[in-house]
C-alpha cells in the first residue's frame, strides 16, 4: 500500500493555493528612469501603456528601421545615411541629449522620448522574433540605429553611458602601454604617437571586436585585442548585438503565449509583414497637384510619370482595350489617387473599352467604378468615400496575378526576363541599373528595385534639388506608394517644390 505524506502538497491542488491572493494582488509595475540617451535595451519595460501607443510607437520606429535598411541596400555612405535619417529621427523617434534641458535627464520631455524609444524597441522585438530571417534583419538595422546614435552622442554623455555599462574589458596600465608602444602604433592605422601615449587603451577578447580584427585596426596578442578609446564603439556595438540576439531568442520561445491575445497578435503580424515594405495610405492633399490637369484625356501623357506597375497596366489597357477585374481595381484606385474625378474616370474607362457597347459597359463595369469611389454600396463604403489607393505593401502581398492578369508588382510577379524586357520598353537601358534590379529582385528587395529605377530616371533632377536645397531629405525618402512615385516624378520633372515625401510617411497605417 502506498504511504501518503500528509505534509506534502497535492500537485493537482498546488495551482489553486491562495488563488484569491494571486487573483486580486496589485500588479507590481515599475516606472523606469532613463538617465542616458542611449540604451542597450537589456531590461524590458513593465509599466502599462495604451493600446494606441503600443501600435503607433511601433509604427514610428518601423519607419526609421525601414529607411535605414533602404539606405544600406542603396549603398549610401555613412555620411549620406546620417544626413538622410536625421530629419526622420527628429520627426518620428526624437531623442534629445541631457544637455538640451536645464533639468537634465529628469526632464519629463526627455523621459517621454526615451520611454517611447524603449517600448517601441521591445514591441518590435515581439514582431520580429518569429523567424531567423526576421531576427537577423532586426539585429542588423537596430545595430545601425544604435551606431548612428552613438556616433552623434555628446562626448561627455557618451563616456558616462559607457562607464555605466560595466563591460568586460580591462584598462591597459601605463607600464604595459609603454612596453607595447611601437606595436600599438604600428597595428593601429591613422593613430598619432601623441594620441597613443595620452589616450586610454582597453584589453578585450579578440572575438569581441571582429570588425576591428578583420580590418587590422588593433593589435592582438595572446588572444587579447588592444583597443584605443576612439574605437570603443566597436566594443559597445558588439555587446549590443550579443544582448539583442540573446533577447530575440528568448522572445521567440515566449511567442506562443501571445497567440491567446487577440488584441496584440494582429498588430504584431502586420508589423512583421510591413518590415518588407512599410504600409502607407494617401492623404487628401496628395490627390492634388499644382498646375496639373487631371482628366480623362490627360492620363496618356501623365503615364510617363507612372511607376512600373501602373505603367504596365496602362500599356496593357491600350494594347488589349481591356483589363481583368483586379487590374481594373488596382488601376482605378491609382487614378482616383491622382485626383481623377468619378465622372472623368467613367469617361476614361468607357473610351478605353472600345470593343464593347454602351449597354455592356453600363451593365458590367459602371457599378464597380462607382463602388470604388463610394458613390454606391454599403454605408461603410459611402462613409469612407470608397476605397483607398493600394500601397506597395498591399500590391506585393494581396491577390497575386494569375494567367492573363496584369495587376500586381512586376518586380515581384514577373520573371526576370519579362521584367528586363518591360524596363527596356519603358526606356531603362542602363546595364548597371538592370544588373542592380536583378540583384534586388533575387534578394526579394522589390521596392528597392523600384526606387533604383526611379533614382536613375530622375538622377539629374534629384542632383539639382539637392544642390539648390529646395527639397529636404524627407522629400526624397524611400517610395512605398505608387501615387507617391507619380507625384514625386511629376514635381521633379516640372521643377516644382518638393512636398511628396512626408505625405506618405505621415499617413502610414496598420
Amino acid at each position: 500500500m502506498i504511504r501518503h505524506d500528509s505534509t506534502r502538497i497535492d500537485p493537482k491542488r498546488r495551482a489553486t493555493l491562495d488563488y484569491k491572493k494571486k487573483q486580486f494582488a496589485t500588479p507590481s509595475f515599475k516606472q523606469q528612469d532613463y538617465p542616458h540617451r542611449l540604451n542597450l535595451y537589456h531590461v524590458p519595460p513593465t509599466a502599462e501603456i495604451r493600446l494606441e501607443d503600443f501600435e503607433q510607437w511601433a509604427i514610428d520606429r518601423l519607419r526609421i528601421l525601414a529607411e535605414l535598411e533602404a539606405c544600406s541596400f542603396r549603398n549610401k555612405t555613412p555620411t549620406e545615411t546620417a544626413d538622410h535619417i536625421k530629419p526622420l529621427l527628429d520627426k518620428w523617434l526624437r531623442l534629445d541629449a541631457n544637455s538640451s534641458s536645464a533639468q537634465g535627464s529628469t526632464d519629463i520631455r526627455l523621459q517621454d522620448q526615451r520611454r517611447k524609444d524603449h517600448y517601441s524597441h521591445f514591441i518590435l522585438r515581439l514582431a520580429f522574433s518569429s523567424t531567423e530571417d526576421l531576427r537577423r534583419r532586426f539585429t542588423r538595422v537596430e545595430g545601425a540605429l544604435f551606431r548612428l546614435r552613438f556616433q552623434t552622442e555628446n562626448a561627455r554623455e557618451r563616456q558616462d553611458f559607457v562607464a555605466s555599462l560595466n563591460l568586460d574589458w580591462e584598462a591597459v596600465l601605463e607600464q604595459e602601454k609603454r612596453t607595447l608602444a611601437q606595436d600599438l602604433l604600428n597595428a593601429t592605422p591613422g593613430l598619432k604617437k601623441s594620441e597613443m601615449e595620452e589616450g586610454a587603451w582597453f584589453r578585450v577578447d579578440f572575438e569581441t571586436v571582429p570588425e576591428l580584427v578583420e580590418a587590422r585596426r588593433v593589435f592582438v596578442k595572446g588572444g587579447k585585442a588592444y583597443v584605443p578609446s576612439k574605437e570603443q564603439m566597436s566594443i559597445v556595438l558588439a555587446d549590443f548585438h550579443d544582448r539583442l540576439e540573446q533577447g530575440l531568442e528568448l522572445t521567440a520561445r515566449a511567442l506562443p503565449r501571445l497567440d491567446e491575445d487577440d488584441r496584440l497578435s494582429p498588430i504584431l503580424n502586420h508589423l512583421s509583414n510591413n518590415f518588407a515594405v512599410p504600409d502607407s495610405t494617401l492623404a487628401d492633399s496628395d490627390t492634388t497637384l499644382s498646375g496639373a490637369t487631371i482628366n480623362a484625356s490627360s492620363i496618356d501623357p501623365l503615364s510617363a510619370h507612372f511607376p512600373l506597375c501602373m505603367r504596365n497596366l496602362h500599356m496593357t489597357l491600350r494594347k488589349n482595350n481591356h483589363l481583368k477585374h483586379f487590374g481594373r481595381f488596382q488601376y482605378t484606385l491609382f487614378l482616383k489617387g491622382l485626383g481623377l474625378t468619378m465622372e472623368d474616370c467613367l469617361i476614361f474607362w468607357r473610351q478605353s473599352f472600345k470593343l464593347i457597347t454602351d449597354e455592356t459597359f453600363n451593365k458590367e463595369y459602371r457599378y464597380n467604378i462607382r463602388h470604388v469611389y463610394g458613390d454606391v454600396g454599403g454605408d461603410a463604403v459611402r462613409r469612407g468615400r470608397g476605397y483607398s489607393p493600394l500601397s506597395c505593401q498591399k500590391i506585393l502581398t494581396e491577390h497575386p496575378p494569375g494567367s492573363g492578369e496584369s495587376h500586381g508588382c512586376p518586380y515581384r510577379h514577373f520573371s526576370i526576363d519579362n521584367l528586363t524586357s518591360l524596363l527596356q520598353v519603358t526606356g531603362v537601358n542602363d546595364r548597371d541599373v538592370l544588373r542592380g534590379v536583378k540583384e534586388d529582385v533575387d534578394k526579394k528587395r522589390f521596392h528597392i528595385a523600384c526606387n533604383r529605377v526611379f533614382e536613375w530616371a530622375h538622377k539629374g533632377e534629384i542632383r539639382q534639388v539637392k544642390e539648390d536645397g529646395t527639397w529636404k531629405a524627407a522629400d526624397l525618402d524611400t517610395i512605398v506608394h505608387p501615387n507617391t512615385y507619380f507625384k514625386r516624378s511629376y514635381l521633379l520633372k516640372r521643377g516644382l517644390a518638393g512636398d511628396s515625401g512626408p505625405s506618405q510617411a505621415d499617413n502610414m497605417e496598420m
